[in-house]
């Protein structure tokens, strides 16, 4: 019992380190925008990509694609929850599409304000697909 919470433990960092914030994940021949967007967001810390409780979401929303300063961005939101016992958190990402490559940009997402948000089911379903 000992030697496996050992090795859990050494293996965290490894673990840890392959959930770079910048990374796109990897394409798939049949994946739409949508779903790469939601896919890197999905790989974000705040998004629940290292949580060991398993998260929920609800209310997803996506802005974009949008100009900002010559950049082209897209803003994801969320309601999840799992995390905390009892209160939802509220998750945001700033994504910038540089040339069909996608980064996530360290900003605050007051850059987002102002712009018509719709519903962003392809989060919601690679989220919550294996939390049911």
């Amino acid at each position: 019992m000992r030697r496996r919470v050992l090795a859990t433990i050494l293996a965290l960092p490894l673990a840890l380190a392959g959930c770079t914030r910048g990374a796109e994940p990897p394409r798939s021949a049949t994946s739409t925008l949508r779903e790469r967007v939601a896919a890197l967001a999905l790989r974000q810390s705040d998004f629940g990509a290292i949580s060991i409780i398993p998260v929920r979401f609800e209310k997803s929303r996506i802005s974009g694609p949008f100009e900002d300063g010559g950049r082209t961005l897209y803003c994801v939101s969320t309601r999840m929850k799992g995390r905390t016992f009892g209160k939802g958190e509220r998750p945001k990402a700033v994504i910038r599409d540089d040339g069909g490559v996608l980064k996530i940009v360290d900003e605050e997402p007051e850059v987002c304000e102002g712009h018509r948000t719709e519903p962003f089911s392809e989060l919601e379903s690679l989220g919550n697909r294996g939390n049911s």
